[in-house]
């Protein structure tokens, strides 16, 4: 690694360094920087626990816990300068424990570790929103399980058992290499991930996902998927034949439809589950700031909003990256057929007024959008 001095016109190397030289320790600092840095592995992860000991029978202890984008565990384990020699045995173990966590289990877990740092958020509802699921209920966690290693320097007996797992086995795991480099007084962390080679996990995910889209569409024909596939082609047939702004959105297993609003990343959502039914403007840009922005310039029009469409519930969200502004129902349940007519001509007739009463005020802010987050 180099360091560029642009008066000189020369790069100067920058001196890698082992941890313990620098007095770097693996609870104190790796540990802690990982958690409060998940995108040091490339994807986003919500870490549900530190330090975790809760297994039957055994006082053994992992590092880091987990959960991916598809609700799989994963156990990170960190080392220093060395691998050691016994990790991959070690995280075996980790692994097998956790396959047995339930989703109960999992909230509950999670639960006390934002106990334990402070916060006062739900378990719950950061898992669903984590995985853009709005009903719990239907979450499936823990279908598979992951692991990831950290450390300096891998012996050859780490690598070559991770590589004959990952290839004989198929088994989800990856090495990552933790380097620090010193420059003056600054102390910096490369990390990269060396097994799998990257690209050929890539391939692998898309293979993965290809797998998993086939088994979703046979899945449609049973259960939730086929009762949402029902309800929202009887829905858009209803309100389509008065509206054409859901004129080119298909049916769909998830239990949310969505519309644009002339914004991207803000939505004219259809939203149903066990116990409601309800319409939303939804703000999920990739910005947070983007976000909070829209909604505040929508809520200072708030009286002038309320007029056409009704009460509405605005909900700023101000710990999580979206924003939403709401009108909803309750006691209903997409699973009881007898409720759909009810559900149905609440949600035409809202979005019917949402819908012209939020766009006047997205055009103008979109332009004030454009202008205030110039790149």
């Amino acid at each position: 690694m180099f360091v560029l001095d642009k008066e000189k016109n020369r790069i100067i190397k920058i001196k890698s360094k082992n941890f313990s030289d620098l007095g770097i320790r693996e609870r104190e600092n790796l540990q802690v920087w990982l958690e409060n840095n998940p995108e040091a592995f490339g994807e986003e992860l919500l870490f549900i626990q530190k330090e975790f000991d809760g297994f039957d029978d055994t006082r053994e202890r992992l590092d880091l816990l987990a959960l991916d984008k598809q609700g799989n565990i994963v156990v990170i384990e960190n080392k220093l300068d060395d691998s050691g020699r016994d990790v991959t045995w070690q995280v075996l173990k980790y692994a097998s424990y956790c396959s047995s966590l339930s989703k109960q289990q999992i909230k509950d877990i999670y639960q006390s570790y934002l106990n334990k740092i402070g916060s006062n958020e739900d378990s719950e509802t950061n898992i669903s929103e984590f995985l853009e699921t709005e009903d719990f209920g239907e979450i499936q966690l823990n279908q598979s399980q992951r692991i990831i290693l950290v450390s300096r320097n891998y012996r050859k007996e780490v690598t070559s058992t991770v590589l004959w797992l990952l290839t004989k086995y198929n088994l989800k795991i990856q090495c990552f290499k933790a380097i620090p480099y010193s420059f003056n007084d600054q102390v910096f962390l490369n990390i990269e991930q060396i097994i799998p080679v990257k690209e050929v996990e890539e391939y692998t995910i898309r293979m993965a996902e290809k797998a998993q889209e086939e088994q979703l569409t046979q899945d449609e024909l049973k259960g939730r998927y086929k009762f949402r596939m029902e309800f929202w082609r009887e829905l858009l047939n209803k309100f389509n034949s008065r509206s054409q702004l859901f004129s080119n959105i298909s049916p769909s297993k998830d239990n949310w439809i969505s519309a644009g609003s002339g914004i991207s990343g803000v939505g004219f959502n259809f939203v149903v589950g066990k116990s409601y039914a309800r319409t939303e403007v939804y703000m999920s840009r990739s910005s947070t700031e983007e976000n909070k922005f829209i909604f505040d310039k929508l809520f200072q029009q708030k009286d002038a909003i309320e007029e056409k469409t009704g009460p509405l519930v605005w909900e700023r969200l101000d710990t999580k990256k979206a924003s939403r502004i709401k009108q909803e129902i309750n006691d209903v349940s997409l699973y009881e057929k007898e409720d759909w007519e009810k559900m149905m001509h609440f949600i035409i007739a809202s979005m019917q007024k949402i819908e012209p009463a939020f766009k006047e005020h997205l055009q103008k802010i979109n332009r004030e959008l454009k202008n205030t987050f110039k790149d």
